[in-house]
């Protein structure tokens, strides 16, 4: 849903993408550097949830996952800009890039879940739900059916959904749980939304 608004994101960040390139930066270094900070924010996550107790390690780590995880996706979102704009997008740094997202998305969970944030069973759910969404439409589009922007949820709504509710947790302990919850079922309806899509897709293609 959000693809489309980040790729309007992608060609404001002109700027940003040109004193990346003065600093002599790479899309793949960027791309590095999404990860050790989407790592980094799990490992926040995870401490998060083991100082519960003590409301202000809790509120330190807390605002410190949330801003890891938000330059996370900064870099996510740089690193495509600074491609396009100087002309070092390839094949192989698109599968790196979608690649290296699926271990910080894994990571993000994995802290919610350790740090007991959010109840297992969910946590999974949401966990396995978010990387079949991907799944899918990697193997789609290798079957030459765009899946881009099908289905309810793509990365960047999980993001902001897993944010906010960081945000709320604030003044409500379970506003994480429930978005937990809301993830597991919104991502794997994702799953299916798009498999249904991509067996209309090819059924309507004459057979070979």
């Amino acid at each position: 849903m959000l693809t489309k608004l980040k790729k309007i994101v992608q060609v404001l960040m002109k700027t940003e993408a040109q004193m990346a390139h003065k600093a002599g930066m790479t899309p793949n270094q960027i791309s590095a550097l999404a990860v050790i900070l989407g790592l980094a924010s799990g490992l926040a996550y995870w401490r998060t949830g083991l100082t519960q107790a003590n409301s202000d390690s809790f509120k330190i780590n807390l605002f410190l996952a949330i801003i890891l995880l938000l330059a996370s996706g900064f870099c996510d979102a740089l690193d495509g800009a600074l491609a396009r704009l100087y002309g070092k997008s390839s094949i192989l740094g698109g599968f790196l890039d979608s690649l290296l997202d699926r271990y910080v998305d894994a990571a993000i969970f994995s802290g919610l879940i350790l740090g007991g944030l959010c109840d297992l069973l969910w946590g999974l759910l949401a966990l396995v739900g978010s990387l079949l969404t991907s799944y899918t439409r990697a193997g789609s589009e290798a079957a030459d059916v765009p899946m881009e922007t099908i289905g309810i949820v793509e990365r960047a709504e999980r993001i902001i959904i897993v944010v906010i509710a960081s945000l709320l947790s604030l003044v409500w302990t379970q506003a994480i749980s429930w978005s937990i919850i809301l993830l597991a079922l919104v991502t794997n309806l994702t799953v299916l939304q798009r498999a249904i899509y991509f067996r209309r897709k090819t059924s309507a293609q004459p057979k070979q």
